[in-house]
């Protein structure tokens, strides 16, 4: 028998500006629940959060809580005002468990803040993670948390993993951290034009299942014109649709490491140190940045002692580590704006460098995003000196024409990223760096950046939180850990943990996180047989063959007036691109697969 409801909606509609927001929307949480919201950007999943909080009272409908259940928030922009950080964290405590200040300081022990500090003094990563120690003090009966992992580190990030999956209450949760859900979550919300559809599984399948509602919906609507179809195709999936990677990138991506992981091993080998003087004329034109025996200290804290690295054209490194463990100033001395104490840090000619600021500080409150983009000038922006109409632009960054004269002070904090990154991108560089551009970014606006990001064509330095995103878009990370232990990992953050050797002190390091569910793992008998090794030499050919069908039958499928002419035709076209795009994914998941075996047996 199910458990009583904690908190319960029924037949809530809220309507914004006339217009309905969502309607009908009728479900639960239990005790014990991990439940995800999510939708697309805009969507209202705050709005609702704020719904099921009591913040926000309905047009119509019912919420239910159960009598004497307590229910904590965190907002996603929380507003502190306490004479100290452990004032404002007590008061998600009831007035009799005052007494229970301990609780307070294991909290704030926990999320990294002092509690004797003045909230005004508080930076706004800080100012969160105070806001989720208020949440978490009490011991709630539900849980509602938006955009908990915004503004923090990895190891905080960590922390709130285990404690949430240790925690014996109901949670929903809001959050673009694709890592995150699939570790926390065991069921699922999705606010969906208005809709809200609930499933009792985390979001591991949320991608799937999202898939096979788009796919039923189109099938409904296939008698419709083939423009109608590509309209509602956008409308409803945006960049989401596209979560299902292009599989050459991927490749690319894979290629990349395999030739870093070549590069460092046969350094290794030989036994030397990165040779700066000695290896100019080899690099020239390739190198970005060379650094050999660098060492950092401010004060009795050392940064870096003894690290080396080299980074080339078209190398793509995720800087990550605890906070305040140095990877800003460690970015800074590798990028020439700050000198070693110790080593030389040689970087490439020719170096034309953008960045990309957290803090939003190249945007103008009082601009508009069109006056923002083409700086004031004409209609057109100037894309790597291309001229691109300014509404065409935005459009490729998920703005709406009707947002081209809004203020820059009127955008979300997820729009001005996205806006700052379209004029970031705009002006011609060599290497971009990045510094935690994934904060408050939605999945639409993450899976935007990554598909930009994988065509870029310099060299990028990241530093992210977000372990998804490192580990699809990184060749290589450098994990700063604390106490000039900086070293390099070939690979994505999955890589570095499988990497990462066990301390001085001879003890294994402790699992990092529970591990999000991975593709079926190859057989003890990891040698390729003779087929498979076959079968794998041939898969890149028909892999190309099944592309080049594609893009020609989508090609066909783009003239507005196929339809018309011959509807047996297009029909004929459009089933066959199914079926190529089945068959193409089928050879790009067995490529993939074989290879894996093939590395795992050349490695042993």
């Amino acid at each position: 028998m199910a458990p009583p409801p904690l908190l319960a909606l029924r037949d809530v509609r809220l309507t914004f500006g006339g217009n309905p927001l969502f309607e009908g929307v009728t479900t639960w949480i239990a005790k014990g629940d991990k439940t995800c919201l999510v939708g697309r950007n805009g969507s209202g999943k705050s709005t609702l959060l704020k719904v099921m909080a009591g913040e926000i009272a309905p047009d119509s409908g019912e919420r239910f809580v159960q009598p004497g259940a307590r229910i904590a928030v965190l907002p996603q922009d929380p507003i502190i005002i306490a004479p100290s950080v452990a004032d404002y964290v007590a008061e998600g405590l009831l007035p009799a468990e005052r007494d229970q200040m301990f609780r307070v300081d294991t909290v704030l022990d926990a999320v990294g803040i002092d509690g004797g500090r003045d909230p005004v003094a508080l930076s706004g990563g800080e100012g969160r993670r105070a806001a989720l120690a208020r949440a978490l003090v009490g011991q709630p009966d539900v849980l509602l948390l938006d955009e908990p992992t915004n503004h923090l580190d990895l190891p905080t990030i960590l922390w709130l993993e285990e404690w949430l999956n240790a925690y014996g209450g109901a949670l929903v949760t809001i959050s673009h951290d694709r890592r995150f859900l699939e570790t926390v979550s065991k069921q699922t919300l999705w606010l969906e034009r208005g809709v809200v559809r609930r499933a009792e599984w985390g979001f591991s399948r949320f991608p799937a299942w999202q898939e096979e509602v788009y796919a039923a919906e189109e099938a409904e609507l296939s008698r419709l014109n083939t423009h109608m179809r590509q309209e509602l195709h956008w409308l409803s999936r945006g960049v989401t649709g596209r979560r299902k990677r292009n599989m050459g990138r991927l490749r690319s991506l894979h290629a990349l490491r395999k030739e870093r992981s070549e590069a460092k091993s046969a350094i290794l080998a030989s036994g030397r140190q990165v040779a700066l003087a000695a290896d100019a004329g080899e690099v020239s034109g390739r190198l970005v940045i060379e650094a050999a025996n660098i060492g950092k200290m401010f004060g009795d804290k050392i940064i870096a002692e003894g690290f080396s690295t080299r980074i080339v054209r078209g190398d793509r490194v995720g800087l990550i580590g605890p906070n305040g463990a140095g990877k800003t100033t460690l970015l800074r001395i590798l990028t020439g704006e700050l000198p070693p104490d110790s080593g030389v840090v040689r970087l490439g000619t020719n170096l034309e460098t953008a960045y990309f600021d957290q803090r939003r500080a190249a945007l103008d409150p009082d601009k508009s995003v069109w006056d923002t983009l083409t700086d004031g000038r004409g209609d057109n922006v100037w894309v790597r000196g291309q001229p691109r109409h300014v509404v065409g632009y935005m459009k490729d960054f998920l703005f709406s024409e009707a947002q081209a004269r809004t203020p820059v002070r009127a955008l979300s904090g997820g729009e001005r990223n996205r806006l700052l990154l379209a004029k970031l991108l705009a002006h011609p560089s060599n290497l971009l760096i990045l510094d935690e551009p994934t904060n408050d970014l939605d999945m639409d606006t993450l899976d935007l950046l990554e598909e930009v990001l994988a065509d870029y064509d310099g060299t990028l330095l990241v530093v992210s939180h977000d372990r998804d995103f490192l580990d699809r878009l990184v060749t290589s990370i450098i994990a700063v850990e604390g106490d000039g232990d900086v070293r390099e990992y070939t690979g994505g953050y999955t890589d570095y943990l499988n990497q990462r050797p066990a301390r001085d002190d001879g003890t294994a390091p402790k699992p990092a996180a529970p591990k999000a569910p991975q593709a079926k793992a190859p057989s003890p008998r990891t040698r390729l047989s003779y087929n498979e090794a076959r079968e794998l030499d041939q898969l890149p050919a028909k892999m190309d063959a099944l592309a080049t069908e594609l893009a020609r039958l989508e090609a066909d499928l783009a003239d507005p007036g196929l339809y018309t002419r011959d509807p047996a035709r297009f029909q004929k076209f459009a089933a066959r691109a199914d079926a190529a795009r089945a068959e193409l994914e089928a050879a790009e998941e067995r490529w993939l697969e074989l290879e894996a075996k093939r590395e795992e047996a050349a490695s042993k």
